[in-house]
């Protein structure tokens, strides 16, 4: 079996578990406090790898270019949350080895020195617990994921306003007067006679008068209309949003007769 010094040489490799599922890439490798062994791989999983969960290193050897141990990816990511900051303390420590199914003891137990039990491990007799979880009482907590929905803003576009010039034709209707000759005759009567008989008896004369007319003037200028401007309005509408979640169901099984 490889020596358990190698482990220090396996950062970045990715991680499978005996399923051979792979469970994700090893971020970090930790020691037991007591003897300096390796002890657990810090192993980031899930979208991004922005998920990050202890891997027990017992029994653990290369596989090619990846590391293959002796757990699951589901036994995995039902492990207990640890945060990652560089050192295990003795509670974190003990709810993994827990979970793993390996006995714990203050000396330094680690998972080097005994293989992690599976998801189906063998239970100690009479401990009537199931080794894949904590040992506190005889019952199983059953979790699901929630859907959490919110919103974020972002733009969806611009608007600008523009103004510029049109040409059109304007069609209106304006009155106009002009001046138009027309002939009044009258008779001679005592009351014209005098100037009618003014003058030579048979001569030759012109008579001029002017006539008018009006002609449409147009006059072009700019007459303000409105004001425009960009305001802006929320409108809310349903959005159908669709995911999966995962839940845990719990059933019994059993070889009674």
């Amino acid at each position: 079996m490889t020596a358990m010094t190698d482990a220090y040489t396996w950062k970045d490799r990715d991680i499978v578990g005996s399923d051979g599922e792979k469970i994700g890439r090893i971020k970090e490798i930790y020691e037991d406090r007591q003897n300096g062994k390796p002890e657990w791989a810090l192993v980031s999983s899930g979208l991004l790898g922005m998920r990050s969960q202890f891997v027990p290193l017992a029994g653990a050897e290369p596989n090619g270019e990846d590391v293959r141990v002796n757990t699951t990816k589901d036994h995995v990511a039902a492990a207990p949350s640890v945060e990652a900051d560089g050192d295990l303390s003795e509670a974190e420590e003990r709810a993994l080895f827990e979970h793993y199914g390996v006995p714990y003891t203050a000396e330094g137990s680690t998972t080097a020195q005994g293989a992690p039990a599976g998801r189906s491990g063998a239970q100690g007799a009479g401990s009537g617990h199931d080794v894949s979880g904590p040992t506190t009482d005889d019952a199983m907590t059953r979790s699901e994921e929630e859907l959490r929905v919110g919103t974020t803003q972002q733009e969806r576009g611009r608007v600008r306003l523009r103004k510029y010039v049109v040409t059109e034709q304007v069609q209106t209707t304006v009155p106009v007067q002009r001046e138009e000759v027309r002939l009044e005759r009258e008779p001679i009567t005592d009351a014209n006679v005098d100037q009618a008989l003014d003058g030579p008896e048979i001569s030759e004369e012109e008579h001029e008068i002017v006539l008018h007319e009006e002609q449409p003037v147009v006059e072009k200028r700019a007459v303000p209309k409105e004001r425009v401007r960009l305001e802006k309005d929320a409108v809310t509408e349903e959005r159908q949003i669709s995911e999966e979640v995962r839940k845990e169901r719990i059933e019994s099984d059993t070889d009674a007769g």
